[in-house]
């Protein structure tokens, strides 16, 4: 085997391992939606918070509802980098989901939360909590932050505010670039 082809079989294989761990990415994510919507199932019927599986240190504490672009997800408690994985989370820092305060969700741009960039000023998003409180929302305000300079402002009104990371086809993480969408109660 010639050296040139060596080092092409070393790149393409490179290449492949690169492709799969993205999708592996993305598969989880979408998986664990499944049993993470069973949890919230079970959830809703108990009362109480349901683990998505045994190891989880995290849990169903809402749905988010979008009719016009066909998004449905379920929202896990915390916002720590182990919930985003898997699905959406509910900023604790934050009000309570539908308790009037101002409540902030945040999801990866590439996964759960990449339909953020199609939302406009009007479209209705729908907050359902775990005691089966459902709220209207109606987006008011988008806006791209710089989280190094600017924190989020928590008004005392009923408000949701979902944060990505941007720009939304970026090829780099951890940028100090947000995305902010900000719906008041209606």
């Amino acid at each position: 085997m010639s050296r040139r082809s060596l080092v092409a079989g070393v790149l393409l294989l490179l290449a492949l391992l690169l492709l799969l761990d993205s999708l592996w990415i993305k598969a989880k994510a979408h998986l664990a939606q499944g049993l993470i919507r069973h949890a919230w199932q079970q959830s809703l019927s108990s009362g109480e918070p349901v683990k998505p599986w045994p190891w989880a240190d995290t849990w169903p504490v809402g749905r988010l509802q979008l009719p016009s672009l066909n998004v449905d997800l379920t929202i896990l408690h915390g916002a720590q980098g182990n919930a985003l994985a898997f699905g959406p989370g509910h900023v604790l820092a934050s009000a309570d989901l539908n308790s009037g305060g101002t409540t902030v969700l945040a999801g990866h741009r590439d996964t759960h939360f990449a339909f953020m960039q199609h939302l406009k000023k009007g479209d209705e998003l729908l907050l359902s909590n775990r005691q089966g409180k459902q709220q209207s929302y109606e987006v008011s305000e988008l806006a791209i932050v710089n989280s190094q300079q600017q924190s989020l402002a928590l008004a005392a009104s009923s408000a949701l505010v979902l944060v990505t990371c941007y720009p939304f086809n970026s090829l780099s993480h951890g940028g100090p670039l947000r995305y902010v969408l900000t719906a008041t109660a209606i």
